[in-house]
Protein backbone atom coordinates (compact mmCIF):
# COMPACT_ATOMS: atom_id res chain seq x y z
CA UNK A 1 0.00 0.00 0.00
CA UNK A 2 3.02 2.41 1.20
CA UNK A 3 4.51 1.63 -2.26
CA UNK A 4 1.19 2.55 -4.01
CA UNK A 5 0.78 5.82 -2.65
CA UNK A 6 4.66 6.39 -3.66
CA UNK A 7 4.34 5.77 -7.08
CA UNK A 8 0.52 8.26 -7.61
CA UNK A 9 2.57 10.98 -5.31
CA UNK A 10 5.22 10.62 -8.42
CA UNK A 11 3.24 10.09 -11.14
CA UNK A 12 1.51 13.38 -10.33
CA UNK A 13 4.55 14.88 -9.34
CA UNK A 14 5.64 14.68 -12.94
CA UNK A 15 2.27 15.65 -14.25
CA UNK A 16 2.06 18.91 -12.40
CA UNK A 17 5.83 19.68 -13.54
CA UNK A 18 4.97 18.78 -17.16
CA UNK A 19 2.00 21.44 -16.67
CA UNK A 20 3.92 24.04 -15.16
CA UNK A 21 7.22 23.77 -17.41
CA UNK A 22 4.59 24.05 -20.52
CA UNK A 23 4.49 27.66 -22.29
CA UNK A 24 0.83 29.27 -21.99
CA UNK A 25 -0.52 28.84 -25.97
CA UNK A 26 -1.18 32.36 -28.29
CA UNK A 27 -4.17 31.47 -29.65
CA UNK A 28 -4.42 31.90 -33.62
CA UNK A 29 -6.58 34.66 -34.91
CA UNK A 30 -7.51 32.47 -37.82
CA UNK A 31 -6.63 28.89 -39.20
CA UNK A 32 -6.99 28.47 -42.56
CA UNK A 33 -8.81 26.16 -44.84
CA UNK A 34 -6.53 22.74 -45.45
CA UNK A 35 -4.59 21.92 -48.29
CA UNK A 36 -4.59 18.61 -50.45
CA UNK A 37 -1.74 16.93 -48.72
CA UNK A 38 1.09 18.74 -46.78
CA UNK A 39 1.86 22.32 -46.14
CA UNK A 40 5.40 23.81 -45.55
CA UNK A 41 6.56 27.48 -46.14
CA UNK A 42 4.02 30.65 -46.35
CA UNK A 43 5.20 33.92 -47.79
CA UNK A 44 3.32 37.03 -47.33
CA UNK A 45 2.18 40.00 -50.38
CA UNK A 46 0.70 43.28 -48.89
CA UNK A 47 -1.27 44.43 -51.30
CA UNK A 48 0.27 47.99 -51.97
CA UNK A 49 -3.71 49.60 -52.55
CA UNK A 50 -5.44 48.08 -50.16
CA UNK A 51 -3.53 46.21 -47.17
CA UNK A 52 -7.02 44.29 -45.65
CA UNK A 53 -6.84 42.96 -49.72
CA UNK A 54 -3.31 41.47 -48.95
CA UNK A 55 -2.42 37.47 -49.74
CA UNK A 56 -0.78 34.68 -47.38
CA UNK A 57 0.64 32.12 -49.80
CA UNK A 58 1.55 28.48 -48.68
CA UNK A 59 3.23 25.51 -50.18
CA UNK A 60 1.32 22.18 -50.39
CA UNK A 61 4.42 19.35 -50.61
CA UNK A 62 3.42 16.80 -52.42
CA UNK A 63 4.02 15.19 -55.99
CA UNK A 64 0.88 16.41 -56.52
CA UNK A 65 1.33 19.85 -55.28
CA UNK A 66 0.32 23.37 -55.34
CA UNK A 67 1.10 26.68 -54.14
CA UNK A 68 -1.83 27.87 -51.84
CA UNK A 69 -3.22 31.52 -51.83
CA UNK A 70 -5.51 32.65 -48.94
CA UNK A 71 -6.93 35.83 -48.15
CA UNK A 72 -6.83 37.13 -44.33
CA UNK A 73 -9.98 35.24 -43.51
CA UNK A 74 -7.79 31.90 -44.21
CA UNK A 75 -9.99 31.32 -47.11
CA UNK A 76 -8.24 29.64 -50.49
CA UNK A 77 -8.30 32.50 -53.56
CA UNK A 78 -8.92 29.82 -56.42
CA UNK A 79 -7.82 31.93 -59.06
CA UNK A 80 -4.69 32.95 -57.19
CA UNK A 81 -3.46 29.01 -56.58
CA UNK A 82 -1.05 27.64 -58.74
CA UNK A 83 -1.61 23.92 -58.81
CA UNK A 84 -0.33 20.81 -60.97
CA UNK A 85 3.23 21.46 -59.40
CA UNK A 86 6.01 18.63 -58.18
CA UNK A 87 6.30 18.89 -54.88
CA UNK A 88 7.43 22.75 -54.70
CA UNK A 89 8.49 23.10 -51.16
CA UNK A 90 9.93 26.31 -49.95
CA UNK A 91 8.79 29.53 -50.98
CA UNK A 92 9.57 34.00 -50.89
CA UNK A 93 8.83 37.14 -52.14
CA UNK A 94 10.50 40.16 -52.99
CA UNK A 95 8.91 43.34 -54.58
CA UNK A 96 9.34 45.58 -57.31
CA UNK A 97 11.07 43.35 -59.88
CA UNK A 98 12.83 45.19 -63.30
CA UNK A 99 11.03 42.93 -66.15
CA UNK A 100 11.76 45.68 -68.69
CA UNK A 101 12.47 49.55 -69.00
CA UNK A 102 9.33 50.75 -67.60
CA UNK A 103 7.63 47.70 -65.85
CA UNK A 104 8.47 46.61 -62.56
CA UNK A 105 6.57 43.72 -61.10
CA UNK A 106 6.04 42.06 -57.31
CA UNK A 107 7.14 38.07 -57.26
CA UNK A 108 7.03 35.03 -55.80
CA UNK A 109 9.90 32.16 -56.30
CA UNK A 110 9.65 28.91 -54.88
CA UNK A 111 11.39 25.26 -55.40
CA UNK A 112 9.78 22.79 -57.38
CA UNK A 113 11.78 19.78 -55.88
CA UNK A 114 10.82 16.64 -58.41
CA UNK A 115 11.81 18.97 -61.80
CA UNK A 116 14.98 20.29 -60.09
CA UNK A 117 13.76 23.63 -60.91
CA UNK A 118 13.11 27.03 -58.89
CA UNK A 119 9.99 28.66 -60.51
CA UNK A 120 9.01 32.69 -61.01
CA UNK A 121 5.45 33.63 -61.02
CA UNK A 122 4.60 37.64 -60.79
CA UNK A 123 1.49 38.60 -58.18
CA UNK A 124 -1.16 39.44 -57.93
CA UNK A 125 -1.44 37.91 -62.00
CA UNK A 126 -0.13 34.96 -60.93
CA UNK A 127 1.78 34.82 -64.36
CA UNK A 128 5.09 32.16 -64.98
CA UNK A 129 8.01 34.58 -65.59
CA UNK A 130 10.50 31.77 -66.18
CA UNK A 131 9.64 29.78 -69.17
CA UNK A 132 8.69 26.54 -67.22
CA UNK A 133 11.55 26.80 -64.36
CA UNK A 134 14.99 27.88 -63.68
CA UNK A 135 17.34 24.36 -63.70
CA UNK A 136 19.82 24.41 -60.60
CA UNK A 137 22.40 22.49 -59.02
CA UNK A 138 22.91 21.20 -62.48
CA UNK A 139 26.52 20.02 -61.48
CA UNK A 140 25.86 17.94 -58.27
CA UNK A 141 27.15 14.55 -58.66
CA UNK A 142 25.83 12.86 -55.27
CA UNK A 143 22.06 11.82 -55.35
CA UNK A 144 19.09 14.22 -54.37
CA UNK A 145 22.02 17.38 -54.25
CA UNK A 146 20.48 18.47 -57.37
CA UNK A 147 17.12 18.54 -55.41
CA UNK A 148 15.87 22.28 -54.13
CA UNK A 149 14.25 22.50 -50.95
CA UNK A 150 14.69 25.96 -49.49
CA UNK A 151 14.93 29.15 -50.83
CA UNK A 152 14.85 32.36 -50.01
CA UNK A 153 15.37 36.11 -52.38
CA UNK A 154 17.76 39.08 -51.68
CA UNK A 155 17.19 42.31 -53.21
CA UNK A 156 20.41 44.34 -52.87
CA UNK A 157 20.15 47.70 -51.86
CA UNK A 158 23.15 48.97 -53.55
CA UNK A 159 22.85 47.22 -57.15
CA UNK A 160 19.14 46.62 -56.96
CA UNK A 161 20.09 43.31 -58.66
CA UNK A 162 17.58 40.76 -57.44
CA UNK A 163 19.18 36.86 -56.28
CA UNK A 164 17.84 33.80 -54.97
CA UNK A 165 19.55 31.70 -52.69
CA UNK A 166 18.85 28.14 -52.84
CA UNK A 167 18.94 24.91 -50.45
CA UNK A 168 18.94 21.32 -51.13
CA UNK A 169 18.17 18.13 -50.20
CA UNK A 170 21.59 17.24 -49.28
CA UNK A 171 24.64 18.42 -50.23
CA UNK A 172 28.75 18.75 -49.48
CA UNK A 173 30.16 20.15 -46.29
CA UNK A 174 31.06 23.65 -48.14
CA UNK A 175 29.22 25.15 -50.67
CA UNK A 176 26.04 23.70 -49.83
CA UNK A 177 24.08 27.08 -50.78
CA UNK A 178 23.83 28.06 -54.66
CA UNK A 179 23.05 31.66 -55.22
CA UNK A 180 21.53 32.61 -58.58
CA UNK A 181 21.14 36.60 -60.15
CA UNK A 182 17.75 36.85 -62.03
CA UNK A 183 17.85 39.41 -65.16
CA UNK A 184 15.52 40.34 -67.36
CA UNK A 185 15.57 40.99 -71.11
CA UNK A 186 13.62 41.11 -74.53
CA UNK A 187 13.89 37.48 -74.41
CA UNK A 188 12.62 37.10 -70.67
CA UNK A 189 13.88 36.22 -67.20
CA UNK A 190 17.34 35.04 -66.78
CA UNK A 191 18.70 33.19 -64.32
CA UNK A 192 22.78 32.47 -63.79
CA UNK A 193 24.79 31.03 -61.01
CA UNK A 194 27.23 33.66 -59.40
CA UNK A 195 28.19 32.20 -56.56
CA UNK A 196 28.26 28.85 -53.97
CA UNK A 197 28.66 29.47 -50.11
CA UNK A 198 27.56 28.26 -46.94
CA UNK A 199 29.03 25.46 -44.42
CA UNK A 200 26.81 22.41 -44.19
CA UNK A 201 27.27 20.00 -40.66
CA UNK A 202 26.53 16.74 -42.86
CA UNK A 203 23.68 16.10 -39.90
CA UNK A 204 20.80 16.85 -41.96
CA UNK A 205 19.73 19.15 -44.22
CA UNK A 206 19.56 22.71 -44.48
CA UNK A 207 15.81 23.44 -45.68
CA UNK A 208 14.76 27.19 -44.34
CA UNK A 209 16.50 30.22 -45.31
CA UNK A 210 15.61 34.03 -44.68
CA UNK A 211 17.50 37.39 -46.04
CA UNK A 212 17.83 40.49 -43.97
CA UNK A 213 17.58 43.15 -47.46
CA UNK A 214 18.36 45.90 -45.50
CA UNK A 215 21.44 44.91 -43.98
CA UNK A 216 22.34 42.26 -46.58
CA UNK A 217 22.55 39.35 -44.72
CA UNK A 218 21.15 35.54 -44.96
CA UNK A 219 20.21 33.18 -42.30
CA UNK A 220 19.61 29.46 -42.68
CA UNK A 221 18.97 26.73 -40.80
CA UNK A 222 21.65 24.10 -40.39
CA UNK A 223 18.67 21.96 -39.25
CA UNK A 224 20.87 19.94 -36.05
CA UNK A 225 23.75 22.21 -35.86
CA UNK A 226 22.85 25.93 -35.46
CA UNK A 227 21.09 29.11 -37.29
CA UNK A 228 24.18 30.01 -39.94
CA UNK A 229 24.70 33.46 -40.97
CA UNK A 230 26.44 35.16 -43.51
CA UNK A 231 26.69 37.91 -46.15
CA UNK A 232 24.06 37.97 -48.97
CA UNK A 233 26.44 40.21 -51.13
CA UNK A 234 28.63 38.42 -53.60
CA UNK A 235 30.86 40.50 -53.23
CA UNK A 236 31.60 40.40 -49.63
CA UNK A 237 32.72 37.63 -49.83
CA UNK A 238 32.01 34.10 -48.51
CA UNK A 239 32.66 33.39 -44.53
CA UNK A 240 30.49 32.86 -41.96
CA UNK A 241 29.74 35.25 -39.85
CA UNK A 242 28.36 33.31 -37.35
CA UNK A 243 27.05 30.17 -35.98
CA UNK A 244 24.21 30.26 -33.10
CA UNK A 245 21.48 28.93 -31.03
CA UNK A 246 21.51 24.92 -30.96
CA UNK A 247 21.46 24.79 -27.47
CA UNK A 248 17.87 26.12 -27.64
CA UNK A 249 16.39 23.88 -29.63
CA UNK A 250 15.08 20.41 -29.25
CA UNK A 251 15.99 18.43 -32.27
CA UNK A 252 15.48 20.32 -35.40
CA UNK A 253 15.74 24.02 -36.43
CA UNK A 254 13.35 25.06 -38.48
CA UNK A 255 11.56 27.57 -40.57
CA UNK A 256 12.76 31.46 -39.86
CA UNK A 257 11.05 34.32 -40.29
CA UNK A 258 12.12 38.40 -39.68
CA UNK A 259 10.45 40.61 -38.03
CA UNK A 260 11.80 44.54 -38.53
CA UNK A 261 11.20 47.38 -36.73
CA UNK A 262 11.69 50.77 -37.02
CA UNK A 263 14.61 50.57 -34.48
CA UNK A 264 14.54 46.73 -33.32
CA UNK A 265 14.76 43.81 -35.21
CA UNK A 266 13.89 39.67 -33.81
CA UNK A 267 14.68 36.39 -35.87
CA UNK A 268 12.07 33.84 -35.18
CA UNK A 269 12.64 30.03 -35.75
CA UNK A 270 10.73 27.08 -35.04
CA UNK A 271 11.65 24.78 -32.49
CA UNK A 272 9.83 21.67 -34.72
CA UNK A 273 9.94 19.29 -32.11
CA UNK A 274 9.18 21.17 -29.15
CA UNK A 275 5.87 22.74 -31.47
CA UNK A 276 7.32 26.00 -30.35
CA UNK A 277 9.36 29.35 -31.37
CA UNK A 278 12.38 30.65 -30.57
CA UNK A 279 12.92 34.37 -30.89
CA UNK A 280 16.45 36.15 -31.07
CA UNK A 281 17.61 39.72 -31.60
CA UNK A 282 18.44 40.25 -34.87
CA UNK A 283 21.41 42.53 -34.17
CA UNK A 284 23.12 40.77 -31.37
CA UNK A 285 21.56 37.08 -31.88
CA UNK A 286 20.76 37.09 -28.31
CA UNK A 287 18.18 34.46 -27.04
CA UNK A 288 15.03 36.74 -25.91
CA UNK A 289 12.45 33.97 -25.53
CA UNK A 290 10.18 30.74 -26.37
CA UNK A 291 6.89 31.03 -27.45
CA UNK A 292 4.29 28.67 -28.14
CA UNK A 293 1.86 29.56 -31.11
CA UNK A 294 -0.40 26.10 -30.57
CA UNK A 295 1.32 24.56 -34.46
CA UNK A 296 2.30 21.54 -34.58
CA UNK A 297 5.87 20.72 -35.89
CA UNK A 298 6.58 23.92 -37.66
CA UNK A 299 8.55 23.64 -40.98
CA UNK A 300 7.91 27.42 -42.47
CA UNK A 301 6.58 30.64 -40.93
CA UNK A 302 7.11 34.03 -42.57
CA UNK A 303 6.15 38.02 -41.00
CA UNK A 304 5.15 41.20 -42.03
CA UNK A 305 5.36 44.67 -39.24
CA UNK A 306 2.71 46.02 -42.06
CA UNK A 307 -0.44 46.70 -40.63
CA UNK A 308 -2.74 44.93 -42.31
CA UNK A 309 -6.49 46.61 -42.51
CA UNK A 310 -8.64 45.84 -39.53
CA UNK A 311 -8.17 42.20 -39.45
CA UNK A 312 -4.21 42.42 -38.62
CA UNK A 313 -3.56 45.99 -37.30
CA UNK A 314 -0.07 45.07 -36.10
CA UNK A 315 1.33 42.45 -38.71
CA UNK A 316 0.99 39.49 -39.40
CA UNK A 317 2.93 35.93 -38.36
CA UNK A 318 1.76 33.04 -40.58
CA UNK A 319 3.01 29.42 -39.46
CA UNK A 320 2.80 26.24 -41.17
CA UNK A 321 0.78 23.54 -39.27
CA UNK A 322 1.07 19.74 -39.16
CA UNK A 323 -2.38 19.67 -40.27
CA UNK A 324 -2.12 20.67 -43.48
CA UNK A 325 -3.11 24.10 -42.85
CA UNK A 326 -1.59 27.64 -41.54
CA UNK A 327 -1.83 29.95 -38.70
CA UNK A 328 -2.33 33.31 -38.85
CA UNK A 329 -1.42 35.58 -35.59
CA UNK A 330 -2.00 39.22 -35.05
CA UNK A 331 2.10 39.98 -34.64
CA UNK A 332 0.73 42.38 -31.32
CA UNK A 333 0.27 38.54 -29.67
CA UNK A 334 3.38 37.82 -29.59
CA UNK A 335 4.39 40.62 -27.29
CA UNK A 336 8.28 41.29 -28.95
CA UNK A 337 8.72 44.57 -28.37
CA UNK A 338 7.59 44.11 -24.45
Amino acid sequence: MQKFKVNIIFICFVFLMACATKLPEIVADVVTETTLHDTDDPAIWVNPKDASKSIVFGTDKNTEGAIYAFNLDGKIIEDKTIRNLKRPNNIDLEYGFQINDSTKVDVIIFTERERQKIRLFSVPDMKPLDSGGFSVFTDAKKAEANLPMGIALYKSPETQKLYAIVGRKTGPVKDYLYQYHLTSDSLGVHSKLVRKFGAFSGKKEIEAIAVDDETGIVYYSDEMHCIRKYYAEPSKGNEEIYCFGKEYFKKDIEGIAIAKYQDKGFLIVSNQQAHTFNVFDLKTNAFIKEINLGTIKTDGCEVTTAALGDKFPNGLFVSMNDKKNFFFHDLKKLKLLE
